[in-house]
């Protein structure tokens, strides 16, 4: 794993002392099972009350039909948190995947099958990965419903490797995607 984090931020751990460098993360909420909002708003008050991480801007809310889901599977609710962490890539991903179980996320193995919910690490700092978790997310670029609610929060990113999110996002415009100004999340 290769990571350049911005020397001049860091954290100090509480229990060890070791410096940590603080990056910036992105993860991308989906959900289209059960109370969809209810559980957008629950997973975003989860991830502010993580320590070590921060908030920054959470995008609005989109309705997306799913890419290669069942037939017959409702429509996604999607957003996109932004947001400083001190956590490396694996402790982000367990604490999203311990989000995702909370709210009744089961995985039988089928892909893209429906989920009460679904949270990817996106990005974080410019780490590059090809081990578990691959960084940047390897479908990122391809999908819409990542990179317009993330383009609304952050329209200069960039994501890593791939070049600034509002070439990507011109790419993909074939893709439809809703935004619900009908529906918010709250950052908590």
């Amino acid at each position: 794993m290769t990571e350049t984090p911005n020397p001049y931020i860091v954290d100090a751990d509480t229990l060890t002392g070791e410096m940590r460098p603080i990056r910036k993360a992105v993860l991308a909420l989906g959900s289209n099972l059960g109370e969809r909002l209810s559980t957008l708003q629950g997973a975003v008050q989860a991830i502010a009350d993580t320590p070590d991480l921060w908030v920054q801007a959470v995008s609005p809310v989109y309705e997306t039909d799913g890419i290669g889901t069942p037939e017959g599977s409702d429509t996604f609710l999607n957003a996109v948190v932004v947001l400083d962490t001190a956590l490396n890539a694996e402790m982000l991903l367990d604490r999203a995947h311990a989000i995702e179980d909370t709210y009744g996320r089961e995985r039988s193995g089928t892909p893209n099958e429906p989920r009460t919910l679904d949270i990817d690490l996106i990005v974080l700092g410019e780490t590059a990965s090809q081990g578990d978790p691959i960084l940047p997310h390897p479908r990122a670029s391809e999908r819409a419903f990542v990179l317009k609610p993330w383009h609304d929060v952050e329209p200069e990113a960039v994501l890593p490797g791939h070049g600034p999110i509002a070439g990507l996002l011109a790419a993909v415009s074939g893709q439809v995607v809703r935004r619900r100004d009908d529906l918010t999340l709250r950052e908590e």
